[in-house]
């Protein structure tokens, strides 16, 4: 078994003390004593890039590297905390913030739920909760109540022509078998949708029309932008290259 020869194994566990005390100092979750005393020293690594950096550089950056360490070890948390705030405060903004979270966790049912009920009022037009309600509703599987929310998005012009709109119309569509209509928001969609989901999904729509060669020529266009991704997007980049390849013959 791997140990530390003794000068290092006292420096780590200086190391490791010192961050306990900052754990306990800054009020932080008791779950992370565990993390950097077990794990030495790897688990205080992972504490000073999860939570001391993004404190110390305040930097756009540091924020997303230490929020997704933070989802890698407690991916429940985003979701516990919106809870919460719906419980203490049930504004729109707070059910938006936990159908959100909701939504991350596949809790899809609860999603919809929480669009419907916002989707009230000043809010009954509102862009974000017309999108999220049907993207909800298309996960599960019900398509025809997703679609008179996309046609009313697109009554408004700036919001109708988003490609996260266009996505989801192209799925409506393709589940309905309007397959022309979904040809053309998900062609759209996919040379338009920032990241690899709107190009996965296309290709995966052509190679179920049996147009094969079209569907190869997309997941090549995706293995070309795919070897050019930063290595902190790469993960879900690859997650949706693999979700094409699986339709291509």
């Amino acid at each position: 078994m791997f140990s530390l020869p003794l000068p290092l194994l006292g420096l780590s566990l200086l190391f490791s003390i010192a961050l306990c005390v900052h754990v306990v100092r800054t009020h932080r979750e008791m779950y992370w004593l565990w993390i950097i005393l077990l794990f030495q020293p790897v688990g205080g690594v992972v504490y000073l890039v999860a939570v001391i950096l993004p404190e110390l550089l305040r930097g756009r950056t540091a924020q997303k590297v230490g929020a997704a360490a933070r989802q890698a070890l407690d991916p429940q948390r985003e979701y516990r905390e919106a809870a919460k705030a719906v419980e203490d405060a049930p504004t729109v903004a707070n059910r938006v913030r936990l159908a959100v979270a909701a939504t991350e966790l596949g809790k899809h049912a609860e999603a919809e739920a929480l669009y419907a009920e916002s989707l009230v009022g000043l809010y009954a037009d509102d862009p974000q909760l017309l999108l999220g309600r049907a993207n909800a509703l298309i996960e599960l599987n019900r398509p025809a109540e997703a679609l008179p929310l996309l046609e009313k998005l697109g009554e408004t012009p700036t919001a109708g022509r988003t490609p996260h709109t266009l996505l989801a119309l192209g799925r409506v569509y393709h589940a309905l078998g309007r397959e022309e209509q979904a040809e053309t928001a998900l062609r759209w969609a996919a040379d338009h949708y920032p990241g690899f989901e709107g190009v996965a999904r296309y290709t995966v729509f052509l190679a179920g029309q049996g147009r094969q060669d079209e569907a190869r020529a997309q997941l090549a266009e995706i293995d070309k932008r795919l070897a050019k991704t930063h290595a902190h997007f790469r993960k879900e980049a690859k997650g949706w290259r693999d979700f094409a390849a699986g339709a291509v013959n």
